[in-house]
């Protein structure tokens, strides 16, 4: 009986080349895991150096035309020219000042016009005849050429800086009080209906229900608002200022002093870019903080 056991078995020698080709062979059909935290942060930092060889590649081929030629200089400037003045701006102008000037009257305005748009928004929840009747007259704010009453509010609240803060907020509340209303108008009825089964007060539906469901509209809005507020600040600048970037503008348009413009436009675009990326820093915090994706 043994030695049919025995028979029945047959003992294959394993050789260091046999074991290797297993284990090759193992691992191969292994399936492979993939870190895509490691994946995106790559993938990040090669976007960050695309759009950093692609500005450094547009200005230079902007010194280069310039230099022989293919653009006139006196018209477009060259960044090496804008350099220059911009550092004689900042050493014995007032360019330091007037980016702040700028920068204070569009982040107020942003911040009211945000603010008390949200709420203006908010409150629609209220009454639904309240909403109905004043639905149509935000329509018309928001289609209407808010820059058009810029020379009225200069006029009204003068040269100074509170004018391009109202400007800034003009250009953002109603911007603010739609987003909001429309998510206002897509909360669920039925969780409204379950909050009061469960003897919630209408002020606990309010806070509990309608503003957290209300926060990505409003959150939505913030990258329009900054832009907007800008642009109306400036255009406030433009009509009449003492002080700000946009008075730069004109003034050196005025004594046809091409380089000086081409500073501020330059000016305007970084700044307009650092509060873009401000303002996605705050929409994160709010989407984590809130709970808003």
């Amino acid at each position: 009986m043994e030695t049919v056991r025995k028979s029945a078995f047959v003992i294959h020698p394993l050789t260091v080349e046999s074991a290797q080709a297993a284990k090759t062979k193992k691992s191969e059909s292994a399936p492979l895991i993939h870190d895509e935290e490691a994946v995106n942060r790559k993938r990040a930092r090669l976007i960050s150096w695309g759009r950093f060889a692609v500005a450094v590649l547009l200005f230079v081929i902007w010194e280069i035309f310039t230099r022989i030629g293919l653009l006139d200089p006196y018209y477009w400037s060259s960044p090496s020219a804008i350099l220059q003045t911009t550092w004689l701006q900042i050493n014995e102008g007032t360019l330091l000042g007037d980016i702040a000037y700028t920068s204070g009257s569009t982040i107020l305005g942003f911040v009211f016009g945000t603010l008390l748009g949200a709420l203006l928004g908010l409150s629609f929840w209220w009454s639904k005849s309240y909403a109905g009747i004043s639905e149509p007259y935000l329509i018309i704010l928001n289609a209407m050429p808010k820059l058009a009453l810029a020379p009225v509010l200069v006029i009204l609240l003068g040269i100074g800086f509170f004018s391009k803060v109202a400007l800034a907020f003009s250009m953002t509340v109603v911007v603010s009080a739609l987003s909001a209303y429309s998510g206002v108008k897509s909360v669920d009825p039925d969780m409204e209906k379950l909050m009061y089964s469960l003897g919630a007060k209408r002020m606990q539906v309010f806070t509990k229900v309608v503003i957290p469901w209300s926060m990505p509209w409003i959150i939505s809005s913030l990258r329009i608002n900054i832009a907007l507020a800008l642009a109306g600040a400036i255009v406030g600048e433009f009509i009449a200022s003492s002080q700000g970037v946009g008075r730069m503008i004109m003034y050196a348009g005025t004594i046809l002093d091409i380089n000086l413009v081409w500073v501020g436009v330059v000016v305007l675009s970084v700044l307009s870019m650092v509060m873009y990326w401000g303002v996605v820093l705050i929409e994160k915090w709010l989407s984590k903080g809130l709970g808003v994706r």
